[in-house]
């Protein structure tokens, strides 16, 4: 009898044991199917204010500096300052050999002198030709002489007349030539046009340097003001009809680490950097640049030549719709046709739009947006989205890619808020 009641229980332990593996795979199922679910984290749609930036690099350089080139040529006899020396205004920084010039300013001082005799001289003239011209004239004309005995004196006079004119030109040429004399021995001394400090010196005592007269001349120095400072970067094309002079910036630079200087945009080119109209291909390739000056605000040691990276202020919005930059996306139009009538019998390719999605319970909805300006980490909305509407946030991947119109998901918990709300 005991085997029949050892066989039940058998057999009720293997129907136990069947049961539990056919409930553990719907159970395993079950969860499998759980975390295939897509898991996504949301946001509320909030007020903040929001500024746009335009990001550029560039270099530190004095806001005055002064190339000095000779405008005489010549040897350098003395050179009293050297490299980071501070020079005020009038000091002297270079003096060039003078010897031919003073001769040059003694010759035409002479050539001045004899035109003034010369002028005195056809003076005297005129005033005895005009004498014998009136006497003859009389007595021409009680017909004392004969007429080409009067004809004789009256050509003297007119002659005496040219020549006495002839003498004032020529005085007045003798004295541009004595000014111009005086004026380029006056220019062999060099002196400073501003105070500031020598930040390149190129020439050295002896050295035979060209004038500008008829060239680009021998630039000897570079004399800076270091107290006023700018920074000068070079932006896009797309970005610099954002810039506008009187606009704040934020500069940092790589000698200063962890600090940012306040700056104002003082200055926007009107030309790209290196445009020409006779342009070579491979600058006509490049992007065009446009120069911008940002005017350093606060002191500091900086030096000609320092690397810099601005950040310029270009629009600011208070209080506005805003979304974290990732929650804004692109997918193409739900329905994937464009609006109206094929052009011409050609289908137009659709193109994507910019979408934020939403959970709608167990799911999530697509919401085409329009967007406006953007800091670094929000975007303006400025249609599509109401305040304290619930978005979705993240991850990266399931917003980029993953997620569509009707997409069933998890809702994790909410992200925390990465910026100061408007209350």
């Amino acid at each position: 009898m005991q085997k029949p009641k050892k066989r039940r229980r058998k057999k009720l332990w293997i129907a136990l044991a069947v049961l539990l593996l056919i409930g553990g795979g719907a159970g395993a199922r079950f969860f499998r199917k759980s975390d295939d679910l897509l898991m996504v984290q949301v946001e509320k749609v909030t007020r903040r204010d929001i500024t746009e930036t335009v990001v550029a690099n560039g270099k530190i350089q004095p806001v005055t500096q002064v190339m000095i080139s000779p405008e005489v040529a010549g040897e350098i006899v003395e050179l009293p300052v050297v490299e980071g020396q501070l020079v005020k205004k009038g000091d002297l920084l270079v003096q060039i050999k003078q010897e031919n010039y003073k001769a040059g300013s003694n010759s035409a001082e002479a050539s001045y002198k004899f035109a003034l005799g010369a002028r005195s001289q056809a003076e005297a003239e005129l005033q005895k030709a005009e004498l014998d011209y009136k006497r003859n004239e009389e007595l021409f004309k009680n017909k004392l002489v004969p007429e080409n005995v009067f004809m004789e004196f009256k050509t003297s006079h007119v002659v005496a007349k040219l020549r006495l004119a002839n003498s004032v030109h020529q005085v007045d040429q003798a004295h541009f030539a004595v000014d111009k004399a005086n004026d380029d021995l006056a220019k062999t001394t060099i002196t400073s046009p501003i105070d500031g400090t020598v930040t390149k010196l190129k020439s050295q005592l002896g050295e035979r340097v060209l004038g500008t007269s008829f060239n680009m001349g021998t630039e000897m120095m570079t004399i800076a003001k270091l107290d006023e400072m700018e920074a000068r970067v070079d932006i896009g094309e797309i970005d610099v009809v954002l810039i506008e002079v009187g606009q704040n910036a934020r500069i940092e630079a790589d000698a200063f680490k962890d600090r940012k200087f306040k700056g104002t945009v003082t200055a926007i080119a009107n030309a790209a950097k290196g445009s020409s109209a006779l342009g070579s291909s491979t600058q006509s390739q490049e992007a065009p640049k446009f120069e911008v000056k940002i005017r350093v605000d606060e002191k500091e040691a900086f030096r000609p030549g320092m690397s810099v990276t601005a950040e310029i202020e270009t629009r600011s919005r208070k209080g506005v719709l805003a979304v974290p930059i990732q929650s804004v996306t692109t997918r193409l139009p739900i329905g994937g046709t464009p609006p109206g009538p094929p052009k011409e019998g050609k289908v137009e390719p659709v193109k994507p739009v910019e979408v934020i999605f939403a959970p709608e319970g167990d799911h999530v909805k697509m919401i085409p947006v329009k967007t406006g300006i953007s800091d670094s980490d929000f975007f303006e909305i400025i249609s599509g989205l109401t305040e304290n509407q619930q978005i979705v946030s993240g991850g990266y991947k399931a917003i980029s890619k993953d997620l569509e119109d009707g997409k069933k998901v998890k809702v994790g918990a909410e992200t925390s808020k990465s910026a100061k709300e408007i209350k």
